[in-house]
């Protein structure tokens, strides 16, 4: 449970977290993928996630996965799109559950087929609740989600909640990669922090420092990150400004778990 602990001990420490994703299908080749990953972490990400919904797979994925982490320091977690997003050299593995899917697979179809090669692992799965809001993106059509309205933060907060009491032991709401309605409202933010004990993540449209403040200090554990990290300008540096924020954030956080 190394990497499990680790984010307890560093959400304990500093207060929230910065998870940095790489995508290296949006990546114009797998060494600039590396080059961001390992520029992410130099610039203070905690966790480096690789992965996205549509998938890298097979060789490119291990070459992905293996370059940058002979280069840092923290944990690298992988998001996967699907069973062949794994990679035995990662650290970790979001153990995911798509808890608002209309189709079955993504809630348990998928996990069942991955499940025995997982544990044959040295990789540690972590289990994570995934919630998909509106408008979701690649992730909400690949996954046939049932979007959250982004009006309705009680919805969020209920389904929140009833992944916490079904034994997920961290929680992920997701817009989808870059939205134009931009991240998950800060209301609801809030609402889905108010009823969690176990880490909770925002995911998808988070692009400046200033957004990553609000997010973390509305309630949340931990932001990640993706797409603010493809746009031009040097990632490292992007990194660092995002990270003095979510540090922000947690010291303006007025918030307690329940």
């Amino acid at each position: 449970m190394k990497v499990e602990q680790y984010i307890h001990e560093r959400i304990a420490k500093q207060g929230a977290m910065l998870f940095c994703l790489i995508d290296p299908l949006d990546y114009p080749s797998l060494e600039e993928a590396i080059k961001a990953g390992v520029a992410s972490a130099k610039g203070g990400a905690d966790i480096i996630l690789v992965g996205g919904s549509m998938g890298v797979q097979g060789e490119a994925l291990d070459k992905v996965v293996k370059g940058i982490k002979e280069k840092i320091s923290v944990p690298l977690v992988l998001f996967p799109g699907n069973i062949t997003t794994f990679s035995k050299y990662a650290d970790g593995v979001y153990f995911m559950s798509m808890l608002n899917s209309r189709n079955p697979y993504w809630i348990t179809g998928a996990q069942t087929l991955a499940a025995g090669e997982v544990a044959k692992s040295k990789v540690e799965a972590l289990p994570v609740g995934y919630i998909v809001v509106e408008p979701g993106g690649t992730v909400g059509w690949v996954g046939d989600a049932k979007l959250i309205p982004r009006g309705k933060p009680k919805v969020a907060a209920a389904l929140a909640l009833a992944g916490q009491c079904m034994g997920f032991r961290m929680i992920l709401t997701d817009a989808g990669s870059a939205p134009k309605e931009g991240h998950i409202p800060e209301e609801m933010v809030r609402a889905v922090a108010g009823v969690l004990k176990v880490p909770y993540i925002v995911g998808g449209g988070v692009r400046t420092p200033e957004q990553a403040r609000r997010v973390i200090a509305a309630g949340a554990d931990a932001i990640q990150v993706g797409t603010a990290l493809e746009e031009k300008g040097g990632v490292e540096e992007k990194v660092k400004e995002l990270k003095k924020a979510v540090l922000e954030g947690a010291k303006e956080r007025k918030f307690k778990k329940c």
